[in-house]
């Protein structure tokens, strides 16, 4: 249902006003919710409850809060990767896969138990909702950084987890996505064999030297660069 409001109809449609209030309570949230000593993250996900379809309908869930939640995500995951440290992080490599197929699997099975006997769905979707508890993000890691426990050992293992679970699950979709649209062949678990393999080569071989390249070479030399165009101009 539509309600004018000094000429603005919500749920609002205006991408302009959508990333206004956005910005608004990511400013306003923690500065009040300092007050009552919650911690920020909670709060926004009030927030993004209040204003959603359920709450005050001022925003629909549409491609453009989807595109926002997603780049959130990104960056939070993209700002771990940046405070990890590698060592460690290939240290417990193992404790992270076997933390990761645990926390995929049980889930994976009672949400699939839970979706056939209790919900009544059919195997495919009982396994695609299955394959949504299996997952997990690191949503929570902006309050472990601001604690400065990010470098423990846990964390380490917790960020692996959360790669290979996502991964298992975005699989998990593929194929789901495979078998509803009449895919399921020979060559399709071909080609779906070989993305991974060169997935996994060019996170685990390419991206590590790129990286090194860029911040040790790339960065310090086109940074002072930029710094003495910007003094010139």
């Amino acid at each position: 249902m539509l309600v004018s409001i000094f000429d603005i109809s919500l749920p609002l449609n205006n991408p302009v006003l959508q990333f206004s209030i956005i910005l608004f309570i990511i400013l306003f949230a923690p500065i009040i919710l300092n007050k009552f000593k919650i911690p920020h993250l909670i709060g926004l996900i009030i927030a993004g409850a209040l204003i959603g379809p359920f709450g005050f309908n001022l925003m629909l869930r549409d491609s453009s809060i989807i595109l926002y939640g997603t780049v959130g995500l990104l960056y939070i995951m993209f700002l771990a990767g940046l405070e990890v440290d590698f060592t460690d992080f290939k240290r417990n490599s193992g404790k992270s896969l076997v933390f990761g197929i645990f926390t995929f699997v049980i889930p994976m099975t009672l949400g699939y138990l839970a979706g056939v006997y209790i919900l009544h769905f059919g195997t495919l979707t009982s396994i695609l909702l299955a394959s949504m508890f299996a997952s997990h993000t690191l949503i929570a890691y902006p309050i472990i950084s601001r604690f400065g426990i990010s470098q423990n050992k846990a964390v380490s293992i917790a960020i692996g987890g959360t790669v290979i679970t996502d991964t298992l699950a975005l699989l998990v979709l593929a194929v789901i996505v495979g078998m509803t649209k009449g895919q399921i062949n020979q060559e399709f678990w071909v080609r779906l064999t070989v993305s991974i393999i060169l997935f996994a080569s060019v996170i685990l071989f390419i991206f590590p030297i790129i990286g090194r390249w860029f911040f040790n070479d790339f960065l310090i030399k086109y940074l002072n660069i930029f710094l003495f165009w910007l003094w010139c101009f």
